[in-house]
């Protein structure tokens, strides 16, 4: 469940970082394999214990990263059926634009849940 509420206890230097945790997913964009889940993972395990929201955000990200790797693979080996594509595709789309509504609601001071995401990390 996404929430819109506003929480004023949030720092600015926390808000940052739950918005750099989301946006690292993006270094996958350098070709580097699995940065997507790395880039967010290293921040997260450097950060956790100094905020709540900080660990919160981290965690969301790796799952969602972890979860959009795992379909990725299923639709690269269905792509050899031809339906793999189009789900790339899709894919690819949902990734973008959720990695950028969570960096959005996180800068925003707000807690986001990604959509079809495995909880992994607790």
């Amino acid at each position: 469940m996404e929430s819109h509420h506003y929480y004023p206890d949030v720092t600015q230097d926390e808000k940052n970082m739950a918005l750099l945790v989301h946006l690292l997913a993006f270094s996958i964009l350098l070709s580097i394999p699995f940065a997507n889940i790395l880039g967010p993972l290293v921040l997260w395990l450097i950060k956790k214990d100094q905020s709540v929201y900080i660990d919160y955000h981290g965690k969301e990200a790796i799952n969602f990263q972890i979860s959009c790797t795992i379909y990725g693979i299923v639709g690269v080996i269905l792509a050899f059926l031809l339906i793999g594509i189009p789900l790339l595709l899709a894919l690819s789309i949902f990734w973008l634009i959720f990695v950028i509504i969570a960096a959005v609601r996180a800068a925003n001071g707000e807690y986001f849940r990604y959509p079809l995401t495995l909880p992994l990390l607790k």
